[in-house]
């Protein structure tokens, strides 16, 4: 299947074509200045106890009442986000045959680059580009263009130090210990997948997707883009646009482990990504998780012992991979498959 950068740089389309046209009706869009909330992680390391404590709280009312956050000061230096961004337009300008050799064939290949979500599953195709990379516990990455690989290692390393701060003032806030999470899922083997999604120009861009209504796997994820907007979260009912993001910021999301770990206490929130039809955005995840093969559920000490109100069952990571890359990626349908 051709990628969608090659079918907008053919020349020959005018329109969308029928396999991806996507129903975006009835979707309302939040007219109200409703901003997701911004954090300054750096006083979870350097604040005062005051600071710190007021930090906490604040991630823990944004994991709650959003399941996004934008943060910033997370020491992670613009001159290396620069880099990586352009590393991977980099890689994507490569030609059809180069990138094909890093399609991947199964889920868990370390590289995958491809197109859509999944070709065999997906009613309409999405217009995005892809490539998906295991970058930990054992690391891998494309070894074209030249320095990528170098620059995806770094970036990756420095997101995962600033996921598992992250997770320290998490797991304070849910009045646990501060390193419950790192010892409930050893972080020395702990999953991290970059995900790098490429949404060129659409002629018809309201008729169109780069990515469906969805919430994203694992703990939490750490997101950046390019300069162009087209992000947009649930947050009651409605759609908010990620627009105007502070500079040098990551964007977190919760994703449906954490909702699991919490018992429902911290949501994973659904969002989307638009298309334009001017210039091409480019988005970077790196999406943090538990080892491939640890289960997760609910923490004891977030379940109410004499209600014993558990509200998901367990499941592996790796099968949870299985059970959303084997069905369309639509809301929350795979989180919905373990309540109980």
């Amino acid at each position: 299947m051709f990628s969608v950068k090659a079918q907008v740089e053919s020349g020959y389309l005018t329109s969308v074509p029928p396999n991806y046209v996507f129903d975006n009706s009835n979707e309302y869009i939040s007219s109200e200045a409703e901003m997701i909330p911004t954090i300054d992680v750096s006083l979870l390391t350097s604040g005062t106890p005051d600071q710190r404590s007021k930090v906490i709280q604040d991630i823990g009312n944004a994991c709650r009442d959003w399941g996004f956050f934008q943060e910033i000061n997370h020491g992670v230096p613009e001159t290396l986000r620069d880099e990586m961004l352009r590393g991977c337009q980099s890689f994507f300008n490569l030609t059809e045959e180069e990138k094909k050799e890093f399609s991947g064939k199964q889920l868990f290949d370390p590289i995958s680059y491809g197109t859509s979500f999944n070709t065999n599953v997906d009613k309409a195709f999405f217009w995005r580009d892809y490539l998906k990379v295991w970058v930990h516990p054992s690391y891998t990455a494309p070894h074209k263009p030249a320095g990528f690989s170098e620059t995806v290692q770094e970036f990756c390393k420095r997101s995962r130090e600033v996921a598992s701060e992250l997770m320290r003032g998490i797991s304070e806030s849910l009045g646990l210990e501060e390193s419950y999470i790192q010892k409930r899922f050893d972080f020395e083997l702990a999953s991290q997948l970059l995900v790098v999604n490429l949404y060129p120009p659409c002629p018809e861009p309201d008729v169109a997707i780069g990515l469906p209504p969805h919430t994203d796997h694992g703990l939490l994820t750490l997101l950046m883009q390019n300069e162009l907007s087209g992000l947009q979260v649930m947050h009651n009912g409605k759609w908010v646009p990620v627009n105007d993001p502070p500079p040098n910021s990551f964007l977190v999301n919760i994703g449906d482990h954490m909702e699991i770990l919490t018992n429902g206490k911290y949501k994973s929130v659904v969002h989307r990504a638009m298309v334009n039809n001017k210039e091409t955005r480019v988005s970077i995840g790196t999406a943090q998780g538990p080892p491939l093969d640890a289960v997760v559920s609910p923490a004891p000490e977030l379940v109410d012992c004499e209600s014993h109100n558990t509200a998901y069952r367990g499941i592996k990571y790796r099968e949870y991979l299985v059970l959303q890359k084997s069905n369309q990626l639509q809301w929350k349908s795979c989180l919905d498959h373990l309540r109980i």
